[in-house]
């Protein structure tokens, strides 16, 4: 109950931010220019918005993720409000995990906004919908998953360090995250056997953002294997427990005084 009630004053917060609503507002004016590009691109229409489309979800998320997410605590430390809050029967976790699940209504509500504005963008290039068009709804979940990781690095973060080193930390990790699987593979005459293994174990560390990436796949109309939604599930559920999990240890620790 505590945790409902900290995701709910979180994401009334939120969506009082008028920067949420130019993000979307931006991401959308993205997708309509999507038309004039599709329109100088020879018979390939659909795979230029679909690209353009789910590029400018997948920033603008991203963007959320982070500056947002950096500030979910330091906001209320600055602001005072979380000593008020902790005198109360209000464990320090079930502070964190309102925090964070209040984030992630706030992104899942703009995504399906951005999404929403996607598909009508679709619809009023090609005037229907195909079973095709359904595999972007996977493709917007999938890139819900990258944020829910990323937010839940953004709050571990932030649960120790400043909001401009907590965005550096964040976004660093999301770079290097985007080339873990090629850190497994790294060769070169000048690598050591010590900093292949460490990369290699680095690689493993570090979360897999490409895993995420069907943009290619969707925007041919190709179908996502059902093991591999599975598998996505499961890695960003295991990897955002295990965030939280460390966050919460660490903030409990944390002299708040």
């Amino acid at each position: 109950m505590t945790v409902y009630v900290v995701a709910l004053n979180t994401f009334r917060e939120a969506v009082r931010d008028r920067v949420l609503y130019n993000l979307v507002l931006f991401a959308l004016v993205m997708m309509a220019a999507a038309i004039l590009v599709g329109q100088i691109s020879l018979d390939i229409e659909q795979i230029v918005i679909v690209n353009l489309g789910l590029s400018a979800i997948s920033i603008i998320g991203l963007f959320i993720s982070v500056f947002m997410g950096v500030g979910l605590v330091y906001k209320e430390m600055e602001k005072r409000t979380l000593y008020a809050l902790l005198a109360k029967p209000v464990r320090r976790w079930e502070f964190l995990l309102g925090k964070y699940a209040g984030l992630l209504l706030t992104l899942v509500v703009n995504t399906a906004a951005m999404a929403t504005g996607l598909f009508l963008v679709l619809l009023y290039v090609k005037h229907s919908l195909d079973r095709g068009d359904a595999y972007l709804l996977v493709a917007v979940y999938f890139i819900l998953l990258k944020l829910a990781l990323v937010v839940a690095l953004a709050l571990l973060f932030s649960c120790f360090t400043t909001p401009f080193l907590a965005i550096l930390f964040t976004s660093g990790i999301y770079v290097a995250g985007l080339f873990a699987t090629e850190l497994r593979t790294l060769q070169g005459p000048k690598l050591s056997h010590a900093m292949a293994a460490f990369l290699r174990w680095l690689s493993y560390v570090l979360p897999n953002f490409e895993n995420f990436n069907v943009m290619a796949l969707v925007a041919h109309g190709k179908a996502i294997p059902r093991a591999m939604i599975v598998h996505n599930t499961l890695y960003a559920v295991v990897y955002c427990g295990a965030v939280l999990a460390a966050a919460s240890v660490i903030f409990a620790r944390r002299n708040l005084k």
